[in-house]
């Protein structure tokens, strides 16, 4: 990953050039290497791809699955500031797709990798793919300063992003950016099979404000509403201002924080 370039003011200024005042049905990948031919054949395979045997799809985000089980977030601190986010998950046999001829699956995550040669995250030995779980350790002076992360399958960056960006810049407490409407786009081609591709689609809560919704309709947005406190699974832990924070979301009563 070129992250000296990713991470440079000039390739930022250029990334905020593309924001316009309307939503873009194109998917923009930045102008690195041969990012924009590797782009074009992953949009020829989103939603056309098949897997062989059962399995298949993404297993994280159904809100209360007939079968109990999913991905799991935890965040811990200790009074000496050390900290650990982790997301365990993978495993389920009804949602990894079988290897046909040998009988056993790939793990959950490892549907996520690609067959094809020559795709950045082909699966192959050796190699570190790019999948969607997501804990976070934050720093702040070189010292961890806060632990967060969610379960829920592609949405965990998007979730993560926008609590911490309401805690960095819009100085709410961590409990208050759990709490506030959440929302999500499935714009980008998807991880789990069959990779679909909803150019322009934003998911929100229906706590946002009904101009804000009609808002995001009139710049071309096409929004589907979900009902009060339908999505993000957040939780985090913090050590700031002299006290340990901890704050988990109310969504579906599954989540604490707790502290001793």
């Amino acid at each position: 990953m070129p992250l000296t370039t990713l991470l440079s003011p000039a390739y930022g200024d250029a990334r905020r050039k593309q924001i316009g005042a309307c939503a873009s049905m194109e998917l923009r990948p930045g102008n690195i290497g041969d990012a924009q031919a590797r782009m074009a054949r992953v949009l020829a395979m989103a939603g056309k791809e098949k897997p062989i045997g059962p399995g298949g799809g993404e297993p994280t985000f159904a809100p209360l699955p007939v079968e109990w089980g999913d991905t799991v977030h935890l965040d811990v601190v200790d009074a000496a500031g050390n900290m650990i986010s982790a997301t365990p998950s993978g495993g389920w046999l009804q949602g990894s797709p079988v290897v046909p001829g040998l009988g056993f699956p790939v793990s959950t995550r490892g549907q996520m990798c690609w067959l094809e040669e020559g795709h950045p995250t082909t699966l192959r030995g050796g190699s570190r793919p790019r999948i969607t779980l997501s804990p976070t350790l934050v720093m702040r002076d070189g010292a961890p300063y806060l632990a967060l992360g969610t379960p829920g399958g592609d949405q965990q960056e998007q979730w993560t992003l926008t609590v911490l960006l309401r805690v960095v810049h819009h100085r709410m407490s961590l409990q208050q950016a759990i709490d506030a409407p959440m929302f999500q786009t499935r714009h980008a081609v998807q991880s789990f099979h069959p990779r679909p591709f909803e150019p322009g689609r934003v998911v929100s809560e229906d706590r946002f404000p009904a101009a804000t919704r009609d808002a995001l309709a009139q710049r071309g947005h096409l929004l589907t509403v979900e009902v009060p406190w339908a999505l993000g699974r957040m939780c985090a832990v913090g050590r700031f201002d002299g006290f340990l924070r901890a704050a988990a979301t109310p969504r579906l009563m599954q989540a604490y924080a707790a502290g001793r």
